[in-house]
């Protein structure tokens, strides 16, 4: 026997050897299963709110929010969503909420009265928030939140949106929404 065949011949032997116990064979292990995500709960009245993406140009900002009924029965939006700018700490920032998007800057397509939108389950409806980060007096602090609270519509539960880069409005201390429109 050569001296090759025979370092195979051992190598394969201890391989052999190395499985041999007393437990016997080992059944492959079993892959783990799909794993569940939970779905965001559907909050009270039934509709979530999502920030969309925060537009910049020369100081005015304009965002996209969005409802999308998440529960089994139509809603009905009728008007303005509510609206509070908080500190990074959710304490309320004392800034005035204007309805309607005209005294800040136009946006068609979300610039006229309200109007009813029903949303069946699944349905979306957005509206826009729109602020300009302005500053007009050096010796005035700006201005600037983290979060907004917001509901579909007065009395009806917050919800706490985070946009990206904050609520900068500089001295202005004023932020505007438009009323829930559906979709284009």
């Amino acid at each position: 026997m050569t001296r090759v065949a025979g370092i195979v011949a051992v190598s394969t032997a201890l391989v052999l050897l190395a499985g041999c116990t007393d437990e016997g064979p080992k059944p492959n292990p079993t892959p783990p299963g799909p794993t569940a995500t939970a779905s965001p709960a559907c909050p009270s009245p039934g509709v979530t709110l999502t920030a969309g993406q925060v537009d910049v140009a020369m100081g005015l900002r304009a965002m996209r929010v969005e409802m999308v009924n998440c529960g089994s029965q139509p809603y009905t939006a009728n008007g303005y969503p509510t609206l509070q700018v908080l500190d990074a700490d959710r304490r309320h920032l004392d800034v005035a909420v204007v309805q309607g998007t005209a005294r800040i800057s136009r946006i068609t397509g979300f610039d006229g009265p309200p109007q009813p939108v029903t949303l069946a389950p699944g349905a979306r409806a957005s509206a826009v928030v729109v602020w300009r980060n302005t500053v007009t007096d050096a010796n005035v602090p700006a201005t600037t939140g983290t979060h907004l609270a917001m509901a579909p519509a007065a009395g009806q539960p917050v919800q706490v949106l985070s946009p990206a880069g904050g609520v900068d409005l500089g001295t202005t201390g004023t932020i505007a929404t438009s009323p829930w429109v559906p979709p284009a």
